[in-house]
């Protein structure tokens, strides 16, 4: 007898948790990284608050607008409106409601900067990327990437209310670290796509063109993580910190060329989120290093 699935949990789902933790991740490094210390109470848990809801009604709107993909694919074949648990209205209201929700939170009790980006980055990924670009071009994550990208710059605005150079290195970082992160999955999963005729690299120009593009992109990767301890964003545990992981991804992307197995592209993309997690978590290792010794002039640290 099949169990009763939790409604709680379906529309739980609807928000992508898994992804969405990552990009509120970035976020909150950001606002740690925007301020010496501990950034101010209320700008770290309303800022928090507005952007995942903002994430997870971005996540509900690709639900909805993927549904005829979603069926046809084994990687999310069990969605809740694929699967028929809940409807497409359930689905529309949910991802509007949690979106006006995000944006009166961000703009009342945060900023209007950071309210007017996150709508950016909301209709970006859900209207210009899921509706429009993964359906009619290959470079699809390339050029869509930028609104998965944005969350250090969200949360680094949500603390400070303008815009830094620093911040938008950061959503660099993430908007070439994105191509090589989802390649690899594509690569996997290129029978689904095929089926459900998604024009990912791996279905439009084979695999082996995907997999040297993967490395190129890691290679470009490698060199816009040296950024932050060039311009004195961080300093050498950071740098140190990136080089050993930028070496790992190396590593991946080579043997990727010619794999042990069908598998090896799932390790690539697994090491790729590991990968992004330790690098940002370095860059805070760093900040809450360094920044005591520069107040005090022991670490001359320049900035732009």
């Amino acid at each position: 007898m099949e169990l009763t699935r939790n409604p709680i949990s379906e529309y739980l789902q609807l928000t992508k948790p898994r992804v969405v933790a990552l990009l509120v991740f970035c976020a909150v490094i950001g606002m740690f990284l925007a301020v010496p210390g501990i950034p101010p109470w209320r700008a770290l848990v309303f800022g928090t608050l507005g952007i995942w809801m903002a994430s997870g009604s971005a996540a509900a709107f690709n639900h909805l607008i993927d549904e005829r993909i979603d069926k046809l694919m084994a990687r999310t074949a069990r969605r809740p409106l694929a699967t028929g648990s809940l409807t497409p209205r359930q689905v529309l209201v949910f991802a509007v409601l949690l979106g006006i929700a995000s944006m009166l939170v961000l703009a009342l009790l945060v900023n209007l900067l950071t309210a007017l980006l996150t709508l950016g980055g909301l209709i970006g990924y859900a209207l210009v990327y899921t509706a429009y670009l993964k359906r009619a071009t290959p470079q699809n994550i390339v050029i869509g990437g930028l609104a998965g990208a944005i969350p250090p710059v969200l949360g680094w605005t949500a603390v400070t209310g303008h815009l830094h150079a620093f911040a938008l290195q950061l959503c660099l970082i993430i908007f070439v670290w994105t191509p090589p992160h989802f390649w690899a999955l594509a690569i996997f999963r290129r029978d689904d796509y095929a089926r459900a005729q998604v024009p990912m690299l791996p279905v439009t120009h084979g695999v082996v063109y995907t997999r040297w593009h993967v490395l190129f992109y890691t290679v470009l990767l490698v060199l816009v993580t040296l950024l932050p301890a060039l311009t004195g964003m961080s300093g050498l545990i950071y740098l140190g910190g990136a080089i050993v992981l930028d070496v790992g991804f190396l590593y991946y992307a080579v043997r990727l060329l010619n794999p042990p197995d069908e598998l090896f592209p799932m390790k690539v993309f697994k090491y790729s989120i590991v990968y992004l997690m330790a690098l940002f978590a370095f860059l805070l290792a760093d900040h809450w290093l360094v920044e005591p010794m520069v107040q005090h002039g022991l670490v001359f640290q320049p900035s732009l």
